[in-house]
């Protein structure tokens, strides 16, 4: 019988660099997430193609594992850093593989932004994830500003403040997505 208290949380980092705070933000995540709480990191986003409209209704294998991932999921967190004031390319092409598949739907989502002063890149993803009808949730969407100094995911997780943001996020993202799921 399935943990029916059981959120499976899906993180995605919306940077492919090493060394990515973003990165090691979606890893603290699985570090300090409750035992509630089962967190995947999705890995994958520089494996999907360029977003085609005619391969929509037969997507490609590694857009299939994407739509799945996020299908088998309770709720997502993301942290995606800002370029040029805007989404990062690979992040809005995974987005747009699933406009229309409907994974998003009503799904719990938390962004995580590590810069207080990148909020154009925020904003746009926040209004992009709200038209494909997903959930917004404001307690787990919130600024974590993480020092110029990386930290990596065991220096957040180390990190009182830190820590403690990001877990806050997490409980409130999970608990909304197990009252969602109650309805």
């Amino acid at each position: 019988m399935e943990d029916s208290s059981l959120v499976r949380l899906l993180a995605i980092s919306g940077s492919l660099r090493r060394g990515s705070s973003n990165s090691a933000l979606v890893e603290a995540a699985g570090i300090l997430a409750p035992d509630n709480v089962d967190v995947s990191i999705y890995r994958e986003l520089a494996q999907l193609p360029p977003f085609n409209p005619d391969c929509a209704h037969e997507p490609p294998a590694a857009v299939v594992r994407f739509q799945n991932e996020l299908e088998t999921c309770d709720a997502i967190l993301i942290s995606s850093p800002e370029y040029a004031h805007g989404v990062p390319g690979v992040l809005k092409n995974a987005l747009d593989w699933v406009v229309a598949s409907g994974e998003l739907i009503g799904k719990a989502v938390g962004l995580i932004n590590t810069s207080t002063r990148a909020t154009h890149a925020w904003t746009s993803l926040a209004e992009t994830l709200t038209v494909m009808s997903a959930r917004l949730i404001p307690g787990a969407s919130i600024a974590i500003p993480l020092p110029a100094r990386p930290l990596g995911a065991d220096g957040i997780a180390a990190d009182p403040g830190l820590a403690a943001a990001l877990r806050s996020a997490i409980v409130v993202l999970a608990a909304s997505a197990r009252d969602h799921r109650a309805v």
